[in-house]
């Protein structure tokens, strides 16, 4: 024990070697004695040196090899880090007492599992005795770990070396618990070479492995094993079976990260033409799939239709599923196939022109246009009957920009062909979503229930009518019965709101609070409150917090009966005359309105030129009364021009390249207002940034900062830059005021972030009347160029603006953004924006020339950019 305690390993092991068994016996209980009473703590106080002495004198003092393998397999909870320990110790003995410890080893692993660490001390001995390796699973499976830690290469020359892997392998191949690894599969495939191992075993195993993984994890696996000519035919069921499972898999779609393993197993299996005939209507499924998914559909029914295994009527019903999806690249790889089976056939070039004509239909100008050439090049005989078919597919859906080719080839009359006898080109109807109007709101609250209601939607929807109606009718119930309105309220107040950096809506459940007398909400473990700790990042924010303080000091004095800034429409504007209805009213009552809640009123109060109203707001004799009086008379807050210095005004089409941010007004004008309702009106610099906007933390607050000046939403436009979401754009669009540069400044930035809120926008504004079209086409031209904005996703919000109609309204925009976006080196996707723009020209009737399309159109070659460039050309003259 002494030399336990002093960390003496070399004097262990010696007093251990010189001991008899019965002496080594008489000394395992003061060992196992000293081994429980430090238990773990006092066993990690212990230095290294004293941990492998102690655990080097319990296995030494064991009495018999079946008491040592006893110990070794559940004798110890603490061992030391490494094993070398064991080795030393056991190489105190004879060999056959190490022989029989392998044999007791095993025995015990049979019964119950133990430490890897049993492997490494067997291995060792089973090495250094000869005695033979034990068969079960558990040293197989540590045998094998300790070799394939390591490449495919790695991992067969640490076999090779091995004397045991001759006997070993075949054994593992036998076992489907151990554990293997694609660089061990691999490894086997060159054994199975050398004849070490059984190929056909091999095989079964990789089948075995791959059968019930997922795809992602089973594909290196496949791939370590590749399959021979003859293997590839025997093995037909399994693989086919594999087949199955996968396809069950991708006929439940997904992100591309989902199914692109599962194709790429697929793909590895290569499955013959005949072994896929049975999973026909399976890939024809996946055709309405998304597009990787219909494109490995299209792949395989493409080559059972080269084998002869594909009947003319699923070829018909694939056409059908592809050719007027919105993925080109799937269209037109359908269309080559149409090609090759029309050249390959040409008794079936009838039909196959059939199936192509269903590309008439497509949005794209640029697929139309091969589709017809695909007709052109089979449609040899004049009198074939499907020619009616095809002149009415391509009178019912080809744009006018190919009417006359389609006329020229089918012999029908193009529209338009009496053009030189005086008949009038013909212009779609343009279609545009219906101008939103001020739509009214309910008036005030009646009862407590319905406060309770209205504070319910803004504490889950946040919205910003539900939270005006909300505290102006605190503000009324409060004076009328607050005991009432706390009772209303209860099942509201249960579940308080998250905490955000900025002051929100939500933070109206602090109102209510204080009303009930309720504890604060708790941030971080303390008492949180917003509107007593006075929190707030953004000017709309502060505006906010200001209100509901007011409001709360409202309540609690009881002087106001009701809040002046109660919207009457869903934007935030206030009704003139209504307006000057509730200041009558106070101003009867005899009580001043709260400075706060009046400013929030007079920047909603929507200006009138109803001499009545005007009238009775000159007759209003109080304070309050004569400032608003005043500010309707001078025509409320300025307009202030959000134009960056140095924007090509006259021509907006001539902006350079860059991102033309718009200016954010500033304080160069005295609006009579509290210092918190002027910020917002970007006229009060304290917590401005330097660049003149706010943080991206104000995104919180921007919603509703169109609320609190919903005739000024291009002010808003400019002061939020960045902080303008999805949301916040529709807003800004169905607000009031001017559209001026930075409205359409965040339309041409979300064109190319986020196409439908964008497209929206750019419809209600031209529904409005307030699009300007080369305003917007500069920004969008300067964006692409400058490599802000993505001319792809620009291209395809246009495209989706045009396909509900707008076809006039887009024209508008591409026409004067084609020039920049032409000259020079065309930038990225120019081809799209042609064909787009011959789309529209054609349903607009459009004329005039462009001279940059000219110059594009008369270069020689057959680009997709030259071509469309063609095509514009001959529809603009």
């Amino acid at each position: 024990m002494a030399l336990v305690e002093a960390g003496d390993v070399p004097g262990v092991l010696r007093a251990v070697g010189e001991l008899g068994v019965e002496q080594r016996a008489a000394q395992l209980p003061e060992l196992d004695a000293r081994y429980e009473e430090l238990g773990f703590p006092g066993w990690l106080e212990l230095t290294v040196e004293q941990r492998v002495a102690l655990a080097g004198a319990r296995l030494g003092c064991q009495p018999t090899s079946e008491a040592a393998a006893r110990h070794l397999h559940h004798g110890g909870r603490y061992v030391p880090p490494n094993d070398a320990w064991m080795v030393d110790v056991v190489e105190l003995f004879p060999v056959a007492w190490r022989t029989e410890l392998v044999a007791r080893l095993d025995e015990q692993v049979r019964e119950r599992s133990g430490s890897q660490r049993l492997h490494l001390v067997v291995d060792h001995i089973v090495r250094t005795t000869g005695c033979p390796m034990p068969e079960s699973d558990y040293f197989l499976s540590g045998w094998l770990s300790s070799h394939h830690r390591a490449t495919s290469e790695g991992v067969l020359e640490r076999l090779r070396d091995d004397p045991l892997a001759p006997k070993l392998l075949p054994l593992v191949l036998e076992r489907s618990s151990l554990p293997f690894t694609p660089q061990l599969l691999s490894a086997l495939c060159a054994f199975a070479a050398e004849g070490t191992v059984d190929r056909a075993a091999l095989v079964r195993r990789t089948f075995a492995i791959v059968a019930d993984a997922h795809p992602t994890a089973a594909l290196p696996y496949w791939q370590a094993v590749p399959l021979t000519g003859d293997e590839h035919a025997r093995t037909a069921p399994e693989r086919t079976a594999l087949a199955e499972k996968l396809l069950t898999r991708l006929l439940q779609d997904g992100a591309p990260k989902t199914v692109t393993p599962v194709m790429t197993f697929l793909r590895a299996l290569a499955l013959t033409p005949a072994e896929q005939a049975p999973f026909l209507r399976d890939h024809v499924a996946l055709l309405d799939l998304s597009s990787p998914v219909a494109a490995y559909g299209q792949e395989v029914l493409r080559e059972l239709d080269e084998a002869g295994l594909l009947e003319e009527d699923v070829l018909s019903e694939a056409c059908e599923r592809v050719l007027l999806r919105p993925e080109k690249k799937l269209v037109r790889a359908q269309l080559s196939w149409l090609d090759r089976v029309a050249r390959r056939e040409p008794a079936r070039a009838g039909r196959i022109s059939v199936c192509a004509a269903l590309a008439f239909g497509h949005p794209d100008v640029s697929v139309q246009e091969r589709a017809l050439t695909l007709v052109a090049r089979h449609l040899k005989n004049p009198g074939d009957p499907v020619r009616a078919r095809l002149r009415t597919a391509a009178a019912a859906s080809l744009g006018p920009a190919l009417a006359a080719r389609a006329a020229q080839l089918l012999g029908a009359e193009a529209p338009g062909a009496g053009h030189d006898t005086g008949t009038e080109r013909v212009t779609e109807a343009e279609v545009l979503p219906h101008p939103p109007g001020l739509r009214p709101v309910p008036g005030p609250v009646g009862t407590a229930v319905e406060v309770a209601q209205e504070l319910a939607v803004v504490l889950a929807d946040d919205d910003v009518v539900a939270f005006e109606r909300a505290l102006d009718g605190l503000v009324r119930q409060a004076r009328l019965d607050r005991e009432a309105l706390s009772r209303a309220l209860e099942p509201v107040m249960r579940r308080a709101p998250g905490v955000h950096r900025d002051c929100g809506q939500t933070d109206l459940y602090d109102v209510a609070a204080a009303v009930r007398g309720d504890e604060p909400r708790r941030l971080y473990g303390r008492p949180h409150r917003r509107i007593s700790h006075g929190e707030a990042i953004s000017p709309p924010g502060k505006l906010l917090m200001a209100r509901l303080i007011e409001a709360l000091d409202v309540i609690e004095s009881g002087a106001q009966p009701f809040l002046l800034a109660l919207p009457t429409h869903a934007t935030g504007a206030v009704d003139a005359g209504v307006l000057v209805e509730r200041v009558a009213e106070l101003e009867r009552a005899r009580v001043e309105p709260a400075p706060v809640d009046l400013a929030q009123a007079l920047l909603r109060v929507t200006l009138t030129s109803d001499e009545s109203v005007l009238r009775a707001a000159g007759g209003l004799r109080s304070e309050a009364g004569r400032r608003l009086a005043r500010w309707m008379r001078e025509g409320g807050l300025p307009h202030q021009d959000s134009t960056p210095e140095k924007w090509p005004v006259a021509d907006p089409t001539d902006a350079p390249p860059g991102p033309w941010e718009p200016v954010s007004p500033g304080p160069d004008q005295d609006v009579p207002l509290p210092p918190v309702a002027a910020a917002v009106c970007g006229t009060y610099e304290r917590g401005r940034s330097p660049g003149g906007g706010y943080s991206l933390y104000d995104a919180y607050a921007a919603p509703y900062w169109v609320a609190q000046l919903p005739h000024h939403r291009d002010e808003v436009a400019a002061y939020a830059k960045s902080c303008v979401d999805g949301r916040m754009l529709a807003l800004l669009a169905e607000a009031g005021g001017p559209a001026g540069y930075a409205l359409h400044w965040q339309i041409a930035c979300r064109l190319g972030e986020d196409r439908d809120s964008a497209v929206d926008a750019l419809l209600v504004l031209a529904a409005q009347g307030q699009l300007d079209g080369r305003l917007l086409a500069g920004q969008l031209q300067a964006s692409i160029r400058n490599g802000s904005s993505s001319p792809k996703r620009v291209v395809d919000a246009l495209r989706t603006a045009a396909g509900t109609g707008a076809y006039a309204t887009v024209w508008s925009v591409l026409e004067a953004a084609l020039p920049a976006l032409l000259r020079g080196t065309p930038v990225r996707e120019a081809g799209a924006f042609l064909a787009l723009a011959v789309e529209c020209a054609s349903r607009c009737a459009a004329e005039g020339p462009i001279p940059e399309v000219e110059v594009v159109a008369a270069r020689t070659g057959s680009s997709q950019t030259v071509k469309h460039a063609r095509l514009l050309r001959d529809v603009l003259r």
